[in-house]
Protein backbone atom coordinates (compact mmCIF):
# COMPACT_ATOMS: atom_id res chain seq x y z
CA UNK A 1 0.00 0.00 0.00
CA UNK A 2 3.01 2.55 0.51
CA UNK A 3 4.49 1.60 -2.70
CA UNK A 4 1.26 2.13 -4.26
CA UNK A 5 0.83 5.95 -2.27
CA UNK A 6 4.50 6.80 -3.10
CA UNK A 7 4.11 5.88 -6.94
CA UNK A 8 1.03 8.09 -6.78
CA UNK A 9 2.95 10.60 -5.17
CA UNK A 10 5.72 10.47 -7.65
CA UNK A 11 3.29 10.75 -10.55
CA UNK A 12 1.59 13.66 -9.57
CA UNK A 13 4.76 15.61 -8.46
CA UNK A 14 6.32 14.79 -11.81
CA UNK A 15 2.90 15.84 -13.72
CA UNK A 16 3.27 19.47 -11.47
CA UNK A 17 7.29 19.39 -12.59
CA UNK A 18 5.85 19.37 -16.10
CA UNK A 19 3.00 21.56 -15.60
CA UNK A 20 5.12 24.42 -13.98
CA UNK A 21 8.05 24.01 -15.87
CA UNK A 22 5.70 24.61 -19.18
CA UNK A 23 3.89 27.74 -17.08
CA UNK A 24 7.21 29.18 -16.08
CA UNK A 25 8.61 29.24 -19.86
CA UNK A 26 5.34 30.78 -21.27
CA UNK A 27 6.00 33.34 -18.28
CA UNK A 28 9.66 33.92 -19.39
CA UNK A 29 8.54 34.57 -23.13
CA UNK A 30 5.60 36.97 -21.33
CA UNK A 31 8.40 38.80 -19.69
CA UNK A 32 9.88 39.63 -22.99
CA UNK A 33 7.85 40.18 -25.06
CA UNK A 34 6.62 42.79 -22.51
CA UNK A 35 9.53 44.47 -22.31
CA UNK A 36 10.72 44.84 -26.07
CA UNK A 37 6.84 46.37 -27.11
CA UNK A 38 7.17 49.10 -23.89
CA UNK A 39 10.76 49.93 -24.83
CA UNK A 40 9.73 50.15 -28.74
CA UNK A 41 6.38 51.69 -28.00
CA UNK A 42 8.66 54.69 -25.48
CA UNK A 43 10.87 55.07 -28.76
CA UNK A 44 8.04 55.53 -30.94
CA UNK A 45 6.95 58.03 -29.48
CA UNK A 46 9.86 59.94 -28.59
CA UNK A 47 10.74 59.49 -32.83
CA UNK A 48 7.20 61.25 -33.03
CA UNK A 49 7.68 64.20 -31.38
CA UNK A 50 11.09 64.68 -32.68
CA UNK A 51 8.92 64.10 -36.08
CA UNK A 52 10.46 61.14 -37.33
CA UNK A 53 7.77 59.64 -38.68
CA UNK A 54 9.48 56.71 -40.88
CA UNK A 55 11.71 55.70 -37.79
CA UNK A 56 8.32 55.80 -35.52
CA UNK A 57 5.92 53.53 -37.83
CA UNK A 58 9.00 51.17 -38.28
CA UNK A 59 9.49 50.92 -34.00
CA UNK A 60 5.39 50.13 -34.22
CA UNK A 61 5.43 47.43 -36.77
CA UNK A 62 8.33 46.09 -34.39
CA UNK A 63 5.99 46.36 -31.72
CA UNK A 64 3.70 44.86 -33.78
CA UNK A 65 5.08 41.82 -33.86
CA UNK A 66 5.24 40.91 -30.12
CA UNK A 67 1.74 41.99 -30.12
CA UNK A 68 1.10 39.23 -32.18
CA UNK A 69 3.07 36.53 -30.35
CA UNK A 70 1.18 37.18 -27.29
CA UNK A 71 -2.18 35.96 -29.02
CA UNK A 72 -0.24 32.18 -28.76
CA UNK A 73 -0.21 33.10 -25.37
CA UNK A 74 -4.20 33.84 -25.03
CA UNK A 75 -4.92 30.62 -26.62
CA UNK A 76 -2.98 28.25 -23.93
CA UNK A 77 -2.64 30.26 -20.49
CA UNK A 78 -4.77 33.18 -20.43
CA UNK A 79 -4.29 33.77 -16.96
CA UNK A 80 -0.73 34.67 -17.85
CA UNK A 81 -2.13 36.76 -20.99
CA UNK A 82 -3.87 39.39 -18.67
CA UNK A 83 -1.20 39.19 -15.96
CA UNK A 84 -0.16 43.15 -15.23
CA UNK A 85 3.56 43.11 -17.31
CA UNK A 86 1.30 42.05 -20.49
CA UNK A 87 -2.03 44.47 -19.78
CA UNK A 88 1.47 47.49 -19.23
CA UNK A 89 2.50 46.53 -22.52
CA UNK A 90 -0.76 46.55 -24.35
CA UNK A 91 -1.16 50.02 -22.90
CA UNK A 92 1.40 51.58 -24.07
CA UNK A 93 1.77 49.86 -27.82
CA UNK A 94 -1.98 51.69 -27.49
CA UNK A 95 -0.46 55.02 -26.91
CA UNK A 96 1.71 54.91 -29.25
CA UNK A 97 -0.55 54.16 -31.98
CA UNK A 98 -3.12 56.57 -30.54
CA UNK A 99 -0.21 59.49 -30.22
CA UNK A 100 0.88 58.65 -33.74
CA UNK A 101 -2.26 59.01 -35.07
CA UNK A 102 -3.60 61.76 -33.24
CA UNK A 103 -0.19 64.24 -33.73
CA UNK A 104 0.02 63.16 -37.58
CA UNK A 105 -3.93 64.11 -37.70
CA UNK A 106 -4.76 60.32 -38.92
CA UNK A 107 -7.56 58.24 -38.35
CA UNK A 108 -7.19 56.80 -34.91
CA UNK A 109 -7.08 53.07 -34.88
CA UNK A 110 -9.71 50.58 -33.52
CA UNK A 111 -8.99 48.47 -30.69
CA UNK A 112 -9.47 45.08 -32.47
CA UNK A 113 -6.97 46.51 -34.78
CA UNK A 114 -4.19 46.83 -32.55
CA UNK A 115 -5.27 43.69 -31.06
CA UNK A 116 -5.99 45.03 -27.83
CA UNK A 117 -8.54 44.65 -25.43
CA UNK A 118 -10.96 47.79 -24.93
CA UNK A 119 -9.39 48.22 -21.44
CA UNK A 120 -5.84 48.23 -22.07
CA UNK A 121 -6.58 50.60 -25.23
CA UNK A 122 -8.65 52.88 -22.89
CA UNK A 123 -5.93 53.82 -20.41
CA UNK A 124 -3.53 53.95 -23.54
CA UNK A 125 -6.05 56.77 -24.84
CA UNK A 126 -6.02 58.53 -21.70
CA UNK A 127 -2.03 58.44 -21.08
CA UNK A 128 -1.62 59.75 -24.85
CA UNK A 129 -3.08 63.25 -23.33
CA UNK A 130 0.14 63.42 -21.95
CA UNK A 131 1.58 63.75 -25.14
CA UNK A 132 -0.57 65.83 -26.40
CA UNK A 133 0.27 68.01 -23.65
CA UNK A 134 3.71 67.63 -24.30
CA UNK A 135 3.11 68.19 -28.25
CA UNK A 136 0.88 71.90 -27.06
CA UNK A 137 4.20 73.03 -25.45
CA UNK A 138 6.61 72.43 -27.92
CA UNK A 139 3.70 73.89 -30.43
CA UNK A 140 3.81 77.01 -28.11
CA UNK A 141 7.52 77.79 -27.86
CA UNK A 142 7.36 77.66 -31.73
CA UNK A 143 4.00 80.04 -31.96
CA UNK A 144 2.12 77.72 -33.70
CA UNK A 145 -0.93 78.55 -31.82
CA UNK A 146 -3.64 76.97 -34.17
CA UNK A 147 -2.28 73.73 -33.75
CA UNK A 148 -2.01 74.43 -30.09
CA UNK A 149 -5.95 74.59 -30.38
CA UNK A 150 -6.31 71.64 -32.19
CA UNK A 151 -4.74 69.66 -29.71
CA UNK A 152 -6.32 71.55 -27.17
CA UNK A 153 -9.89 69.80 -28.52
CA UNK A 154 -8.30 66.51 -29.04
CA UNK A 155 -7.75 66.41 -24.99
CA UNK A 156 -11.24 67.96 -23.80
CA UNK A 157 -12.81 65.37 -26.40
CA UNK A 158 -10.90 62.41 -24.96
CA UNK A 159 -11.97 63.26 -21.27
CA UNK A 160 -15.25 63.70 -22.23
CA UNK A 161 -15.18 60.25 -23.76
CA UNK A 162 -13.57 58.87 -20.26
CA UNK A 163 -15.61 60.84 -18.34
CA UNK A 164 -18.97 59.14 -19.73
CA UNK A 165 -18.21 55.82 -19.27
CA UNK A 166 -19.60 55.73 -16.02
CA UNK A 167 -18.94 52.15 -14.79
CA UNK A 168 -17.78 50.34 -11.37
CA UNK A 169 -14.13 50.21 -11.05
CA UNK A 170 -14.20 46.19 -11.29
CA UNK A 171 -15.82 46.51 -14.36
CA UNK A 172 -13.64 49.28 -16.57
CA UNK A 173 -10.38 47.61 -14.54
CA UNK A 174 -8.87 50.73 -12.75
CA UNK A 175 -10.47 53.44 -15.08
CA UNK A 176 -11.20 56.36 -12.93
CA UNK A 177 -7.17 56.70 -12.15
CA UNK A 178 -6.71 56.82 -15.51
CA UNK A 179 -9.87 59.89 -16.16
CA UNK A 180 -8.39 61.39 -12.98
CA UNK A 181 -4.99 61.95 -14.38
CA UNK A 182 -6.80 63.42 -17.83
CA UNK A 183 -8.68 65.70 -15.75
CA UNK A 184 -5.58 66.94 -14.19
CA UNK A 185 -3.11 67.09 -17.12
CA UNK A 186 -5.89 68.78 -19.33
CA UNK A 187 -6.74 71.86 -16.17
CA UNK A 188 -3.20 71.98 -16.39
CA UNK A 189 -2.76 72.76 -20.06
CA UNK A 190 -5.83 75.32 -20.30
CA UNK A 191 -4.26 76.80 -18.04
CA UNK A 192 -0.76 77.32 -19.14
CA UNK A 193 -2.33 77.42 -22.82
CA UNK A 194 -4.01 80.75 -21.41
CA UNK A 195 -1.59 82.13 -19.86
CA UNK A 196 0.77 82.18 -23.30
CA UNK A 197 -2.11 83.27 -25.35
CA UNK A 198 -2.53 86.65 -22.84
CA UNK A 199 1.18 86.88 -23.18
CA UNK A 200 1.25 86.64 -26.98
CA UNK A 201 -1.67 88.97 -26.79
CA UNK A 202 -0.05 91.52 -24.74
CA UNK A 203 3.27 91.62 -26.59
CA UNK A 204 1.01 92.48 -29.91
CA UNK A 205 -0.03 95.44 -28.52
CA UNK A 206 3.24 96.15 -27.37
CA UNK A 207 4.61 96.00 -30.84
CA UNK A 208 2.27 97.66 -32.13
CA UNK A 209 2.48 100.66 -29.93
CA UNK A 210 5.75 101.12 -30.27
CA UNK A 211 5.70 100.26 -34.63
CA UNK A 212 3.21 103.69 -34.21
CA UNK A 213 5.32 105.47 -31.98
CA UNK A 214 8.28 104.82 -34.61
CA UNK A 215 6.00 105.72 -37.60
CA UNK A 216 5.03 109.13 -35.19
CA UNK A 217 8.39 110.28 -34.77
CA UNK A 218 9.36 109.47 -38.32
CA UNK A 219 6.77 111.79 -39.36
Amino acid sequence: MNNKRHAALEQIAAKAQEAFTEKNAIRERALHYSRSIIRLSANAIRSIHRRETTKAKDLISQATNYINETNTILQTNPAIYYAGYLAEARKEFSEANITMALLLQQPLPQPEALGVNITDYLKGLGDSVGEVRRYILDSLRRDEWQQCEDAMEIMDQIYTLLVTLDFPEEVTGGLRNTNDMVRKTLERTRGDFTVAFRQKRLEDILSSCEHTTTTKKSY
